[in-house]
């Protein structure tokens, strides 16, 4: 008897029994098969042939066969049992619910559920959809396959899903008690691939076999672009895919790449392996293997990889790539690169070695972390010339860049009235042109926030004594001065210099005449030092002499400072009534301030070098050697917050600070209210005025000043250094006004000027700029510039570094698209030089960058420079890159100068087959 139910109803079937006319059907669906790779499928209606096998072979399996199922043999009863008649085991520990959108129905005759059109089975964690589902009792099997639409069309393909596995076959044929199974035209991912295969037999729940399988990691599974051929291969879901002889098809073509048999790790945990290398040929160092080594997958939180390069002349390289993260806590990585390179031949003049390292360390710590303390590094050391002579990278930005910087750091802070936070910060920096090394290991920071005494309770602070407050902070400081050959050894620590600065600032503010802000304060200092320093004159030799005197001493310094300051604006109005003109409005912001500054002299830490070997001379004779050999001195004078004033100081500071904006009627005639438009940014005028000074009291005017035009697109800044003094016949300051000596009123001594322009069309409204790819990330973290105006990086050990950052394709039109993508950034800089009557550009540059997608899928690049003093271009780079789907292509250039090379890459994008490449590149000539 057949039932049927409404249309996208749910059924539910009690796992018991389900009685009707006195039939006892017992509903049978054990589905344990594991579908990490495939679903099911029953054979589909003549018409459409497609669970039928195109190729015969053994895997082929008769499906008669594969349901056909053994009677149970009867076993012997127990005689002594109270009760002839056992209970049976249940077949099903789950509630099925099913349904379908044209009919369910049953046939108790044949022992077989129906299940038509969008039909759906759910029992446990396995969820079957598909056009139409038979479930056939007698058989033990279940039968899933689509169906036909009106045109004909194969639809509704059976879709399994288990846990977190989803396969998508043509159709499917399963017995739930052998749990055998054989799969049609199926497709499953497999730990980032695809494997398409025309027939697969499930053995058992953790083997499977396929007949011609494809692998690929092509999006497009239809027409995949590209795909691994296996013939005959074994799949153990989760571990590994064993296949016999494979190649590589491009668009169903056969290549000439492949293999008599291979072996394809899958997992979905990070698992250890073997990193292949790349080879190739250098010109100076012979043949070479490079970046091959081992990945270790050490846990959930931590990995390295280890890799190693070997050169025919006896030169290698070893580098160390570390990553760590914790959720919600922190995450790094740590990098170390070692290079021992030799040129040339042992016994030729050219003969050369050298021995480079590098050391990267970049850590962050997750805001939800610790909300009270922080701890942050960014590490960037190693030998000086590591990115002029490393033979596995071309980084120009750190190329050109003159200066890595470290800094590890750790702060923490106490909540409360008044708070206290500390700061140990451990800092490195290196010049790569003198080689020479400045660190502080460590320094540290502590403070105490600002304290008000007279302070209400309740409510602002009003006047002059409420607002009294103090603050406390102290910092000390280890000192190490160094160079590349003593770094990391003990004589660096040598010269070491160490100290304490204690300071306790008081200041109060208050309004003045209303419209006036007044501010003083008053500043103690106090200086402990480790070290000092004790000079002598020795009148034999005629040379002074300084020795080091170890113990504490200390020294404390006071001054006291204030400044008055208001704000005015001015408003230059346009606009009439009835009238509607471009410019309404321009005001003119002006910010003066004076300040006054007095610090005494602390002439008691100087003294006079005492002079030695005096034999024969009176206290008059010692006293005008003293003073003509100016032999005063402090005994701090070599310590690491500098010496106490000498002289009396006293002096004001003058500063304009001028801002200017415009409203501006709106280019859209429908906008009513007009727009501001930033005219100057700032325009700043500043100087002092010395008034214990014997000459020269007035200190040369800076002006500064920046803007943004053209909507921020243009951004200029400049400034200039106006001296007010004349110069002599040798060009040197005088105390006389230029004015006075025939001139102008002030001498322009130096200027400077930079600009920089970005542009870009082509792109729809709201897009974002270019991001910044792994090789501009590899710029920063090298120390370089965060744009590619110096070129963009090549970093062999990582040439699939922007995997997964592929960029999603937009749905092509249907007509021609004009828009053609393209950016371009400029940077001009010029600076004038005229303190001693050079009057001479000291350096002219425009630098500029630009890049255009010729189409979706061609991408072309450069960036350059022309040095405008003298005559040359600068560093040039030229980049042609194309996307081909799941391939990568790109061709970077440097057509000229010492650093001139280039590098070909094709390869794939995914991570699982990023070996498969082809790579070919000539690097720079190694410069001695």
């Amino acid at each position: 008897m057949a039932f049927q139910k409404p249309s996208h109803t749910f059924t539910k079937i009690h796992l018991k029994a389900l009685r009707t006319n006195n039939f006892k059907i017992l509903f049978a669906l054990s589905f344990t098969v594991f579908i990490n790779t495939f679903s099911f499928a029953q054979d589909i209606p003549k018409p459409t042939d497609s669970i039928k096998p195109t190729v015969k072979d053994s895997l082929v399996v008769n499906a008669k066969d594969l349901i056909k199922i053994e009677a149970p043999s009867e076993k012997a009863q127990d005689t002594t049992a109270t009760d002839s008649v056992k209970p049976k085991k249940e077949t099903l520990e789950h509630v099925v619910r099913y349904r379908a959108t044209d009919y369910t129905s049953f046939n108790q005759k044949k022992q077989k559920l129906y299940l038509y059109n969008d039909a759906e089975i759910d029992y446990g964690d396995i969820n079957i959809k598909s056009g139409s589902i038979v479930i056939d009792y007698s058989t033990n099997t279940v039968y899933a396959k689509g169906i036909l639409d009106s045109v004909g069309s194969y639809t509704q393909a059976p879709v399994f899903t288990q846990g977190q596995n989803i396969v998508e076959p043509d159709s499917i044929v399963f017995n739930t008690q052998t749990e055998k199974a054989l799969i049609y035209n199926s497709k499953t991912e497999q730990s980032g691939g695809t494997v398409i295969a025309q027939l697969t037999k499930k053995e058992n729940d953790s083997v499977y076999f396929i007949h011609r399988g494809k692998y690929t990691t092509a999006e497009d599974l239809t027409d995949p672009e590209y795909y691994i051929l296996l013939r005959k291969a074994k799949i153990v879901p989760g571990k590994k895919i064993v296949t016999g002889l494979a190649n590589l098809f491009i668009y169903d073509v056969p290549t000439p790449i492949g293999v008599p048999f291979a072996f394809f790790p899958q997992s979905e945990k990070q698992t250890s392996g073997v990193l292949i290398p790349s080879f190739g040929e250098q010109n100076d160092r012979g043949y070479f293997l490079q970046n091959g080594g081992y990945y270790f997958a050490i846990n959930d939180y931590v990995d390295l990889a280890v890799l190693g390069d070997y050169y025919t002349n006896g030169s290698y390289g070893l580098r160390l790539e570390n990553t760590y993260a914790k959720r919600y806590r922190f995450r790094g990585n740590v990098g170390f690169r070692y290079e021992n390179l030799i040129t040339s031949e042992r016994g030729f003049p050219d003969y050369g070695r050298s021995t480079v390292y590098n050391l990267r360390w970049s850590h962050s710590q997750d805001s939800k972390a610790s909300p009270s303390s922080r701890f942050s590094a960014s590490v960037n050391l190693g030998s000086s010339t590591y990115y002029r002579q490393s033979i596995n990278q071309i980084n120009t930005g750190a190329f050109l860049n003159n200066t890595l910087s470290s800094s590890v750091s750790y702060s923490k802070t106490f909540e409360g009235e008044p708070s206290v936070n500390y700061s140990v910060t451990a800092t490195h920096s290196q010049n790569t042109n003198t080689e020479q090394i400045n660190m502080t290991f460590p320094t540290f920071q502590g403070n105490v926030s600002r304290i008000f005494p007279f302070a209400p309770k309740n409510g602002s602070k009003k006047g002059i004594i409420q607002n009294i407050n103090f603050q406390y902070s102290v910092r000390g400081e280890n000192r190490i001065q160094t160079t590349d050959s003593l770094f990391f050894k003990k004589e660096m620590f040598d010269d070491a210099k160490a100290g304490f600065q204690h300071t306790i600032p008081v200041s109060t503010n208050f309004k003045l005449f209303k419209h006036f802000s007044l501010s003083t304060s008053a500043n103690f200092n106090e200086t402990w030092t480790f070290k000092t320093i004790d000079k002598v004159y020795d009148n034999l030799t005629d040379k002074v002499i300084t020795e080091t005197v170890n113990g504490f001493d200390a020294f404390r310094t006071y001054g006291f400072s204030t400044s008055l300051g208001t704000t005015l604006y001015g408003m230059f109005n346009f606009k009439k009534d009835g009238e509607n003109p471009k410019i309404h409005a321009i005001r003119h912001v002006i910010r003066p301030s004076i300040s006054y500054n007095i610090n005494p002299a602390f002439d008691k830490y100087y003294e006079t070098a005492e002079v030695i070997n005096a034999d024969g001379l009176t206290a008059a004779d010692i006293e005008n050697i003293q003073n003509e050999n100016n032999l005063e001195y402090s005994r701090f004078e070599q310590g690491l917050f500098g010496t106490p004033n000498k002289n009396f100081s006293s002096s004001m500071g003058i500063s304009i600070a001028n801002n200017f904006e415009a409203k501006m009627r709106d280019k859209d005639s429908t906008v009513a209210e007009p727009k501001k438009v930033v005219l100057l940014n700032n325009l700043n005028f500043s100087t002092s005025y010395n008034f214990a000074g014997d000459s020269l009291q007035w200190s040369p005017v800076r002006m500064s000043g920046g803007t943004q035009l053209f909507d921020n697109k243009l951004s200029v800044n400049f400034g200039a250094t106006l001296d007010p003094y004349a110069l002599d016949n040798n060009n040197n300051r005088i105390d006389k006004f230029n004015i006075n000596n025939g001139g102008s009123l002030f001498r322009l001594t130096s200027a400077n000027l930079t600009a920089s322009y970005s542009l870009s069309g082509g792109k729809k409204d709201g897009d974002k700029d270019r991001d910044k790819n792994s090789a501009v990330e590899e710029n920063l973290r090298s120390g370089g510039r965060d744009d590619d105006l110096f070129g963009v990086p090549d970093d062999f050990s990582r040439p699939n570094a922007d995997d997964g950052k592929n960029k999603k394709d937009e749905e092509p039109s249907a007509f021609y698209n004009f828009k053609i993508p393209w950016d371009l950034r400029l940077a001009y800089a010029v600076n004038y030089s005229n303190t001693r009557r050079q009057n001479e550009i000291s350096s002219h540059s425009l630098m500029f960058s630009g890049n255009i997608d010729l189409s979706p899928k061609w991408s072309v690049g450069a960036s350059s420079g022309y040095d405008l003093k003298n005559k040359g271009f600068t560093y040039t780079q030229l980049r042609f890159e194309r996307d081909l789907l799941s391939w990568r292509m790109n061709f970077s250039w440097v057509p000229f100068s010492t650093r001139a090379s280039w590098n070909f890459f094709i390869g794939i994008k995914s991570n699982i087959l990023k070996d498969l490449k082809y790579e070919k590149r000539r690097q720079p000539d190694q410069q001695l």
